[in-house]
This record gives C-alpha cells, sequence and structure tokens, in this order.
C-alpha cells in the first residue's frame, strides 16, 4: 500500500485548496445572509450558483465519479483526500463541486445500472448540476435498518407501475431542483427470498400523487444547504413501466452497489470536518484565558487536542486502506473495511467535535461558530448508510465465521 498523493491528486488537492480560501469559506456568510432573503427557505442562495460556476471553470467537478466517460475518473484513493478538504465546509464545498449526496450517489447508479434513456433524461442534467434528486428509502413504520421490511408497494399494471407508500429523511427532497426521486420498494412482497422483493424506479417529482409533506429537522436543524429531509408520500403513483431501473427484484442488490462508495464519502468527509474542528478547538485555545493561563496552557485542553491529532491521523489510514482496496478488490473484497471505517469515524468525529464544542464553551453551541452544526451532521452519520449497530452486527459475523 503507497498512499502517496500522486501528481494528479496532489495538483488537484493544490486546487482545491486554493478554492476553499478564496471562494468556499468566504461564502460561508454570505450564504446565510442571502438565505435570509430568500423567497423560499429552500431555494439555493445566489452565491451557490457563484460556486458552482467557478468550480467547473476550474476543473474541480464531478471528481467523485471514478467513471472517466461521466466523471473526473479518478480512483477511490484519488480522490479521498479532496473529499477530505470538502469536508471542511460540508454544507456549501461539496454541493459547489457536484459532490454531494444523495446527488452522487444517485449518479453512480444510474451511471451503473440505469439504461440509455434514463441516463439521458436524468443522469445527464445531474452531471451538469442543472438539476438535484433524492433517494426514497427510509420509511417512519418499519425499522429501515433492515431493508427487507420495507413496505412501500411498486405493482406492476400493464404498461405502467404504480407506487404507494411512505418515506422519510428523504435528504435533497425540500429543494425545488429536486425533480427525481429514485424509489425503493417491493415488487413482489410475497417473495420466498427477502431480498429479491424489492425494486428500484425512478419517480419524477411532479407525477401526480407525489407529495412532499414536510420537512424533517435534524436535532434542530433543518439542513437548507443540503435541501433538506423530507417526509413524502406516494399515492397512487403512476409512472412508465420503463421508469423500472435494471430488472425487478434487483433493489437490494442495486442499493447495496450505492450504499458502499457513499459510505466512504461519508467518512472522508467526516475528517475534514474534524480537521475544522481541531482548527477552531487551537485558534480558541489560543486566544482564550481561564483561571491565569490561556485554554492551551490547560492540560486538559492539551489532552483533547492531542487525542484528536492521533484520531484523526488512525481514521485517515483507515480510510485510505479502504479506497486502496476498493481501487485493488473491489467493493465486495473491502466489505470489511467498509464497515470498519462507517463504524469508527463518525463515532470518533462526534467525541472531536464535542470537545472543541466544549472549548468554546456557549460560543460552541452558538450560531455564531460552525460546530454545532457540524456535530449534529456527524451524529447523524452514525444512523445514515445504517446504523453503527447492524455494521458491528455484520462484522462480528464476518469474523467469528473463521472459528465457527
Amino acid at each position: 500500500m503507497d498512499f502517496a498523493y500522486d501528481a494528479r491528486t496532489e495538483e488537484l488537492r493544490e486546487k482545491l485548496l486554493a478554492f476553499m480560501d478564496a471562494h468556499v469559506y468566504p461564502a460561508e456568510t454570505v450564504a446565510e445572509e442571502q438565505r435570509t432573503r430568500l423567497a423560499s427557505p429552500w431555494d439555493t442562495p445566489p452565491v451557490v450558483e457563484e460556486l458552482k460556476a467557478e468550480a467547473k471553470r476550474q476543473g474541480l467537478w464531478n471528481l467523485f465519479l471514478p467513471d472517466a466517460e461521466y466523471g473526473a475518473g479518478l480512483t477511490n484513493l484519488q480522490y479521498a483526500p479532496l473529499a477530505e478538504i470538502t469536508g471542511r465546509s460540508p454544507h456549501l464545498a461539496p454541493t459547489a463541486l457536484n459532490c454531494a449526496a444523495p446527488d452522487t450517489g444517485n449518479m453512480e447508479l444510474l451511471a451503473q445500472f440505469g439504461d440509455e434513456a434514463q441516463k439521458k433524461q436524468w443522469l445527464e442534467p445531474l452531471l451538469a448540476g442543472e438539476i438535484r434528486s433524492a433517494f426514497a428509502m427510509t420509511e417512519p413504520e418499519v425499522a429501515s435498518s433492515d431493508a427487507t421490511n420495507i413496505e412501500t408497494r411498486i405493482r406492476r399494471d400493464g404498461d405502467s407501475y404504480v407506487v404507494d407508500g411512505r418515506k422519510w429523511y428523504i435528504s435533497g427532497a425540500m429543494n425545488p431542483d429536486c425533480t427525481i426521486f429514485i424509489v425503493m420498494g417491493k415488487t413482489d412482497p410475497d417473495g420466498a427470498d427477502p431480498r429479491r422483493q424489492q425494486s428500484m424506479i425512478l419517480v419524477p417529482r411532479d407525477t401526480p400523487g407525489v407529495e412532499v409533506r414536510r420537512a424533517m429537522r435534524v436535532y434542530g436543524y433543518e439542513d437548507h444547504y443540503h435541501g433538506g429531509h423530507a417526509e413524502v408520500v406516494f399515492d397512487g403513483v403512476r409512472v412508465p413501466a420503463s421508469h423500472l431501473i435494471g430488472e425487478e427484484g434487483g433493489g437490494f442488490a442495486i442499493a447495496q452497489a450505492r450504499l458502499g462508495p457513499g459510505r466512504i464519502h461519508h467518512c472522508m468527509r467526516l475528517i475534514g470536518m474534524a480537521e475544522r474542528a481541531v482548527e477552531l478547538m487551537c485558534r480558541r485555545a489560543v486566544t482564550r484565558t481561564a483561571f491565569g493561563k490561556t485554554l492551551a496552557q490547560q492540560g486538559v485542553v492539551q489532552n483533547w487536542i492531542a487525542d484528536a491529532r492521533v484520531t484523526i491521523e488512525q481514521l485517515r489510514l483507515l480510510v485510505l486502506k479502504t479506497a486502496w482496496l476498493m481501487d485493488t478488490v473491489g467493493n465486495r473484497g473491502a466489505h470489511t473495511e467498509i464497515q470498519a471505517i462507517k463504524i469508527a469515524t463518525p463515532r470518533a468525529v462526534v467525541d472531536i467535535i464535542d470537545k472543541a464544542v466544549q472549548a468554546h464553551g456557549a460560543g460552541g453551541v452558538s450560531q455564531d461558530f460552525p460546530l454545532a452544526e457540524l456535530w449534529a451532521a456527524a451524529r447523524t452519520l452514525k444512523l445514515a448508510d445504517g446504523p453503527d449497530e447492524v455494521h458491528q452486527r455484520s462484522l462480528a459475523r464476518r469474523e467469528l465465521k473463521k472459528y465457527l
């Protein structure tokens, strides 16, 4: 394993770091100010579109897609340090580079499993950043950590499918630019194999029967820049049979293929979030005095900073190893490591951000610093793309199998 940055990665890192300094960080306060004057809180602040245009101009666009036909053609190992940098401003930078979830996973899914017509109608405008999308899987009435529980029904009726179900925490769905949903539901609810009951289908937002009912808050935040997280009801929604992605019964396998890269992308960005928290903590520590000493001279704060640095370096190496394995032996061959980073990274980053909050005192939980919102985002990732306990269960089974 060689984790040294190659020439292309180093070039892109330098460009991206400069882009962050010159454009993204200054835009954070501008976006907040502009958002207060928008007609709808879900509209995109004009500065975000300016960031997207500049990123595209600089060639910092669709970096996440390994397929050179659609994206930058970077390997996971090349993309990892770039995604980490965007994680330092997780609400603006990924969107600016067209590298924000859930669009990233949806673009990968369409590139891998969509037919030519689906790619033309939905993938191309997503790649261009002209529209947004949502992935409708999680449901309020069942434990969605077990995807076989999904109750949404996708029923064949002649040349159409009819979709009925209720979803929630559907990321991006509040954004008015979100024009397409990828919906997971059951086409064969009584099938013998519970992993062959589900299918995926494309549902345009303006289809009769689609109701974006309300925004779901995350620790009180509505996550406007991300497009929010919505409760969505599908009531007798009829779409052409050609909107089915892949084959009937292939939904579970497609979901697993989609979630693998999504999980490592989250972990890459989490490391950037942790780095931002440590930077803020250090800046605070050298400028605040308590009991006759700066915080930087207090032993407990020094311990927080030292522990955070050790943890970040450990997490980065594990993420890079996972990226390397995904590139060399495929996502299936890296299954153990993908689960390991998904368990370890959010857990550790939540703790690092929490210490940074503590170092800021009341300021840490205020809107004057990004820490509270970073904490909420990191804590949510202990649930997103499969809760910790599901990954722990699967990982333990794989370890125990060696001894049974």
